[in-house]
């Protein structure tokens, strides 16, 4: 009897278990003709806008974020289309930028401290804790920064899409030129946001307006290779038709961001900088994204460096503010780009 029971038992768990692998199998084989059949599902992968993280942070208040001198503004790139803002000023204007208005903060670009824009990457907002970290970073090593969230992300308005993001980011970077002066403007792209720094500043050299120089923070060669290198790809990596199933969809959305083309066409200084141990954007990518530039003809007149950060450190993805070395490794290299910069 009891054996006829646990026999029973057996054959019973045995048959869900069974089910459940039929079941995943089933779900496993239709997710790649899902992603083909509706190529806008792997437009929001790459974008994840909708992902909030922090969820419950007003971003007109960047005061609740530990940023007291820091404006919130909103521009309008074009017409239905509005981006929110946040301006934070150097250290040596803290205690001023108490409790004054967008006009103060608008005429303090023009002091002479240098700007850097900072175009974050996907997911979350401009309020996001490693972001806020190293504008904090940044402001006390006397830099303004200025950074947003493109339309789609944030309280920002509109359909998030590569030419979009561009311009949003071109929008902002010739407010700033109207109102820095002669100070220096640097662009910051960090991961999916080296995309969009690389297309802008490729733009700018193209009507010979270049910024004063490009950082790149764990950059990729271009949206396919990083697709097929990311951790969410890995299940299907060795998949049949893994280009055609998962990366095709991609360039189908018109998603490209292509930074190894795009430094083909940049000229002024470049630092990227990435850490051994990234898991979202392997090193090796941005190691051969500096050897492309380092050979390309367009960067001859102008430094290029590449900064790696060794394993040992913990950085990964998204934690290079951290590092002790940042600030001489920027006044480094931001001090010879000054000089360098050719008019």
């Amino acid at each position: 009897m009891d054996r006829r029971i646990s026999y029973s038992l057996r054959y019973g768990l045995w048959f869900r278990l069974r089910k459940l692998i039929i079941w995943l199998l089933g779900v496993y084989i239709a997710i790649p003709f899902l992603v083909k059949l509706c190529p806008a599902i792997q437009a929001k992968l790459v974008f994840l806008n909708f992902v909030r993280v922090p969820y419950f942070i007003d971003l007109k208040r960047p005061q609740d974020q530990g940023l007291n001198h820091t404006c919130n503004y909103y521009l309008q790139p074009e017409e239905d289309v509005t981006i929110g803002v946040w301006h934070t000023v150097p250290a040596a204007l803290w205690k001023n930028a108490r409790g004054k208005d967008q006009l103060w903060f608008e005429d303090a670009l023009g002091s002479s401290h240098p700007v850097i824009l900072y175009l974050h990457g996907n997911a979350g907002t401009r309020g996001g804790d490693h972001r806020v970290e190293l504008y904090k970073v940044l402001s006390s090593l006397g830099y303004h920064v200025v950074t947003f969230d493109y339309r789609g992300w944030g309280d920002s308005i509109g359909s998030p899409s590569e030419r979009g993001m561009t311009y949003d980011a071109l929008h902002v970077f010739d407010w700033i030129k109207a109102r820095s002066g002669d100070n220096p403007v640097y662009i910051w792209g960090h991961s999916l946001g080296t995309g969009v720094a690389t297309n802008l500043v490729r733009r700018l050299c193209e009507r010979e307006t270049p910024p004063d120089a490009l950082i790149l923070e764990s950059p990729f060669t271009n949206i396919r290779e990083e697709a097929r290198s990311h951790p969410f790809s890995v299940i299907y990596r060795y998949f049949p038709g893994f280009d055609w199933f998962f990366l095709d969809p991609i360039t189908t959305s018109g998603i490209k961001f292509a930074n190894d083309e795009n430094v083909k066409y940049i000229s002024c200084s470049l630092l990227i900088l990435h850490a051994e141990d990234d898991p979202v954007v392997p090193f090796h990518l941005g190691k051969k994204l500096y050897n492309i530039a380092a050979t390309s003809r367009s960067f001859r007149d102008y430094k290029v460096q590449f900064v790696p950060f060794h394993t040992d450190l913990g950085y990964r993805h998204k934690y290079i503010y951290r590092s002790p070395e940042l600030p001489r490794i920027l006044r480094e290299f931001l001090g010879k780009s000054e000089h360098e910069h050719h008019h």
